[in-house]
């Protein structure tokens, strides 16, 4: 494993993988290409004859492989999201990623070899949380929900002796991860159960009076004047008007960018950084990827990794960045 810092990339597709691999990412995460896991769009994610492939391939070249796993079991159809855990323990893959207690419970009692890491949909953000998933499931790390600062990173750090892997770039979520229901309200599809907030077939884009109009199972979202960039069609990123003033209501349409930060984790004891999107393609994990183990390697040697930060702008969503909570700058 190259330097102190895990770069942890996404993979939506086999080629994604290899991009990722080959730009420096030390681990990809990827899914199956059903339900199981919280990026369940046509075209995306991995067959499981792809999936064995793919863990062959980064394995030879030093990498490893993990499989999320993370929507929340419906009931009645436990053995689907049992299925997803079997494929990828077959596979050769190097970890699941889970939230939901029974299926933490299945693959640790099924596959007691496999390692199990803590989705972020289980919003497990603080030490008796985080100890107890280790005690009861042999959870080895936790991803860390989007809502902590470096400090309460650091604090946390010092209560529990479990790996932990932030989120540094991309979708920026200020909901209770794992529990948010905008979208099932909006659309009837939650994107704990379904693994899509927006689903594609629900979204629309319509140009209305020299502007472009997004909405979501009918609900208007936005409304973006000529050249304003689009943010992604969620209820959460939403302009909306109340009491006679438009605004985003939850969250501003904008990017995760915790680059300059790379140091401030690692002194608080963070195991591993995470880049999102598997939805986004090889191009983006390829420049997001390339950019980071850039910036983790000067870290290493001793360099300010925040130069860079602005390789990346261009990426984000709306044109916008931000440090998000870790330095609770955000309203």
């Amino acid at each position: 494993m190259r330097g102190s810092i895990e770069l942890v990339c996404p993979a939506g597709s086999p080629a994604m993988l290899r991009a990722a691999v080959e730009a420096g990412a030390d681990s990809v995460y990827c899914g199956l290409r059903d339900e199981t896991n919280a990026r369940n769009f046509p075209g995306l994610n991995f067959s499981p004859d792809e999936l064995a492939q793919a863990c062959a391939w980064a394995h030879v070249r030093g990498r490893r492989v993990l499989v999320a796993v993370n929507t929340f079991a419906r009931p009645g159809e436990t053995a689907r999201w049992q299925a997803s855990i079997d494929a990828a323990a077959v596979s050769g893959a190097d970890a699941v990623i889970v939230a939901d207690f029974g299926l933490l419970a299945y693959a640790r009692e099924r596959w007691p070899e496999l390692r199990l890491h803590l989705s972020v949909q289980a919003a497990a953000g603080s030490p008796d949380a985080i100890r107890f998933y280790a005690s009861a499931y042999n959870v080895r790390r936790v991803v860390l929900p989007r809502v902590l600062s470096v400090q309460e990173i650091a604090s946390l750090m010092r209560e529990v002796e479990v790996e932990t892997e932030a989120f540094v770039f991309g979708g920026l979520c200020v909901m209770a991860e794992g529990r948010c229901a905008l979208s099932s309200y909006a659309a009837k599809r939650s994107p704990n159960l379904c693994g899509v907030c927006s689903p594609p077939e629900a979204v629309t884009y319509t140009e209305e009076d020299e502007a472009l109009v997004s909405r979501l199972a009918g609900f208007a979202l936005d409304r973006y004047p000529l050249g304003e960039k689009a943010g992604y069609p969620t209820l959460c990123k939403g302009r909306f008007e109340t009491r006679g003033r438009l605004s985003y209501l939850f969250e501003d349409p904008v990017s995760l960018n915790a680059m300059g930060l790379l140091s401030g984790l690692r002194a608080a004891g963070v195991t591993a950084v995470k880049v999102e999107g598997r939805q986004r393609g090889k191009a983006y994990v390829a420049r997001v990827a390339g950019a980071f183990r850039q910036a983790i390697d000067a870290l290493d040697a001793g360099r300010d990794p925040q130069p860079f930060e602005g390789l990346l702008s261009d990426l984000a969503e709306g044109g916008r960045e931000t440090a998000g909570a870790y330095r609770k700058t955000w309203r």
